[in-house]
């Protein structure tokens, strides 16, 4: 095997020692735009999920309950195609069937509705219990009713998730999946468009994480209490739970509710913010619904089916769009895929900093060329390989002058020889051609850079800096994007 150069032969090799492999496609198996298929459920692996949080790093971490939960989801982005995920990491004993895990997350992974946050992917290796969800920007029902900042949620977006998540509570049960765990206000979700969505987690049947239902027992169905098991009729009472926070904007246990409906004291029940903006009909039909769904005993409880009927009734704005009910503008947040670390490279190239480049690629020198194939036998080794190493010397000495012109020159007869090829040459001689403007020849070399090294990260930061001169922004970002799961992925890999 080839060992490192040093000095003034650096890791170069000859032309005919160098074979050339291209970039893997794009994966788009889990892309898909608005009216296009739906993603297919895909067993990711432990580094591609490690890669799409940043290493699971903490300000990766969003909220799926209000409490500090023994199981943590993180806001992810998968490469390539940068699509938002959530991603579900159970603690260490949560499943200590592999096979379980796996058998319940592909159920759960055959659902697609757009009334829920679908499940697209699981990861099981080792210890590692892992599900990924659509993601969904617009945060929790819990967030928009308890903790709102600008306005309450209107009346008409309220009965919208009550009909909304109705309606995916009938299509799982009608796929076989009646039973959810722990059904509350952080499990019901908004997405782009404002549409309110059911999340997939509360779907898996229980495991050691914990109970299925939180462990305030004045929310928990009364016959869950007798028995610990989940029942369609026990998803009903906490649709009834949830049916209350609609009504009142706060969380009030069943039982003190219930005696406010017995007493017709719908005033104190009812959210003060909505006054005014719904009709004393439609307030006594919801309490009326919310008091069938907590009745004690379970075959008075009303099912899915009836539920879905009933709040249709209710909606008078079903024209209106989600966003516009929620006060957002239609599509994702502007900063949602702004989450990737750059590294200093990344981040210079991304800002067209060239000064910064120079000083990085200058302080780097020529480590990223060792070990990629060197073998330049005593045998080959003549005076006009001499001589074309001459001419990179010569080119490294006017680029640390910062003398570009000259450095153009000297590294373009070192290339033009063809006796040997340098990806740090080709790299050196792009921002060479960029500093004096020539962008055209620049992007010539970025292009080469990224054909001699696919799996270069510096390759792509390059030719995204010299697609950005061009004016090319959105080709630019994709390869900043590459350029950072290839560095993430090559710096894991040596720790």
């Amino acid at each position: 095997m080839g060992a490192g150069c040093s000095g003034m032969a650096p890791c170069c090799w000859p032309t005919t020692h160098f074979k050339s492999s291209a970039l893997e496609p794009d994966d788009l198996e889990n892309g898909g735009g608005e009216g296009e298929a739906k993603p297919v459920f895909v067993e990711y692996s432990l580094e591609e999920l490690r890669a799409a949080t940043d290493g699971f790093a903490p300000d990766h971490i969003v909220s799926e309950h209000g409490q500090k939960a023994p199981n943590v989801v993180y806001r992810g982005i998968l490469f390539p195609g940068d699509r938002a995920v959530a991603i579900k990491r159970f603690n260490k004993f949560a499943w200590p069937d592999a096979r379980q895990f796996l058998e319940e997350a592909k159920a759960v992974g055959q659902l697609r509705s757009e009334r829920l946050a679908n499940l697209i992917g699981c990861c099981c290796e080792g210890d590692e219990r892992l599900l990924v969800a659509e993601f969904m920007p617009h945060e929790t029902l819990a967030k928009h009713l308890f903790h709102w900042d600008a306005r309450p949620l209107s009346w008409a977006m309220r009965i919208r998730v009550a009909l909304y998540l109705a309606q995916a509570l009938e299509y799982c049960s009608s796929r076989g999946r009646a039973l959810y765990h722990d059904l509350n206000a952080y499990r019901v979700l908004f997405d782009q468009d404002g549409n309110p969505r059911l999340s997939c987690f509360g779907l898996m049947k229980n495991s050691r994480d914990g109970k299925s239902y939180s462990t305030n027992l004045a929310f928990t169905p009364p016959e869950y209490l007798r028995t610990g098991r989940v029942t369609p009729e026990s998803v009903v009472y906490s649709f009834g739970t949830l049916l209350l926070d609609l009504l009142s904007g706060k969380h009030i246990p069943p039982s003190h509710a219930l005696d406010l409906i017995r007493g017709k004291n719908f005033q104190t029940l009812m959210d003060s913010c909505l006054e005014g903006h719904f009709s004393n009909a439609d307030g006594t039909d919801l309490v009326r619904l919310a008091s069938r769904c907590l009745q004690y005993e379970p075959r008075e409880r009303p099912n899915v089916k009836s539920l879905v009927t009933s709040l249709g009734s209710l909606e008078k704005d079903a024209e209106v769009p989600s966003y516009s009910l929620l006060g957002i503008l239609n599509g994702p947040p502007v900063a949602s895929k702004q989450t990737i670390k750059l590294s200093p490279l990344g981040e210079a190239c991304a800002k067209l900093d060239l000064v910064t480049i120079y000083e990085i690629l200058e302080e780097i020198g020529y480590k990223d060329d060792e070990g990629l194939a060197n073998d330049l036998s005593f045998q080959v080794w003549t005076s006009q390989i001499q001589e074309t190493l001459n001419f990179k010397k010569l080119g490294d000495n006017a680029f640390r002058a910062k003398d570009f012109g000259t450095a153009i020159d000297c590294y373009t007869q070192f290339v033009d020889d063809g006796t040997m090829i340098s990806p740090t040459v080709l790299a050196r001689r792009c921002l060479s051609y960029l500093m004096n403007n020539l962008l055209q020849e620049a992007l010539g070399d970025a292009t080469k850079v990224q054909e001699v090294s696919p799996e270069w990260p510096t390759a792509m930061y390059l030719q995204a800096a010299a697609l950005l001169s061009l004016g090319m922004e959105s080709d630019a970002q994709e390869l900043i994007r590459k350029g950072t799961k290839t560095e993430y992925k090559r710096n894991n890999s040596r720790n």
